[in-house]
């Protein structure tokens, strides 16, 4: 069902409405799911219902289409943009409601390295999962990713490079959170264009995550373990 700009999105039942939705984040329509996620609301949606069955649903079906080479960068990001529209609206009312979050993800590109497209997408795919997401930006030295990881006690610690000058710089923050005694605390994931698995593993990183799509996957295989290993300590 694509939306011509002549749609009634009010017209629409709730499920025609999320699958309408599903299209328009598909096709990166930022108004469209802006008044889409309005309209759920009035009709008595949950923040959380709004966020899982429309906009992480639509971002799934997006992230597969990235990964399988349907879709591309360009159109991710507008994907992404018009996601961000809708969790604009969402994100004070789901902190009202307390919403529960499928983990919490601190992500810089490293020190010395200005690039940051991919660690975009990355942040707006994960926020599009339903993470939590603190993003420190570009050229983070050691001190910035330990001040945030203290901070904001998150899950998973997310590094960006896409010099391979600046890749080593990832070897640098996982031994300084070796020495502090917290790395096995957390999930380091890594990438960028030079990175492979075989360098993630050489720097001490849980995973290489080659793309956005990837990513979002990986971490929630990691949160999905995590849970599970709290829950047998319970």
């Amino acid at each position: 069902m694509a939306n011509d700009g002549d749609l009634d999105l009010n017209a629409l039942n709730d499920d025609e409405l999320v699958q309408q939705m599903h299209d328009d984040l598909y096709d990166g329509l930022k108004e469209e799911i802006e008044e889409g996620v309005n309209i759920l609301l009035k009709r008595g949606w949950t923040p959380y219902d709004v966020l899982t069955k429309a906009l992480v649903e639509g971002m799934r079906i997006v992230g597969i289409d990235f990964r399988d080479g349907i879709l591309f960068v360009p159109e991710v990001l507008l994907a992404a943009n018009a996601m961000k529209a809708g969790m604009f609206i969402l994100r004070p009312l789901l902190a009202e409601t307390g919403a529960p979050k499928v983990g919490k993800m601190v992500i810089g590109t490293v020190k010395g390295d200005i690039h940051d497209i991919g660690k975009n997408l990355v942040s707006m795919m994960m926020e599009g999962a339903g993470f939590e997401v603190i993003d420190l930006g570009i050229n983070n030295p050691v001190e910035k990713y330990l001040e945030a990881i203290e901070e904001h006690q998150p899950d998973i610690l997310g590094m960006s490079a896409l010099l391979t000058t600046t890749m080593p710089y990832m070897k640098v923050v996982i031994d300084a959170m070796i020495e502090k005694g917290i790395r096995n605390d957390y999930v380091v994931l890594v990438g960028g264009a030079p990175l492979n698995e075989a360098f993630a593993q050489s720097v001490g990183a849980d995973a290489y995550c080659r793309d956005a799509a990837v990513a979002v996957e990986t971490a929630k295989q990691f949160m999905s373990k995590r849970q599970g290993s709290a829950l047998a300590k319970k």
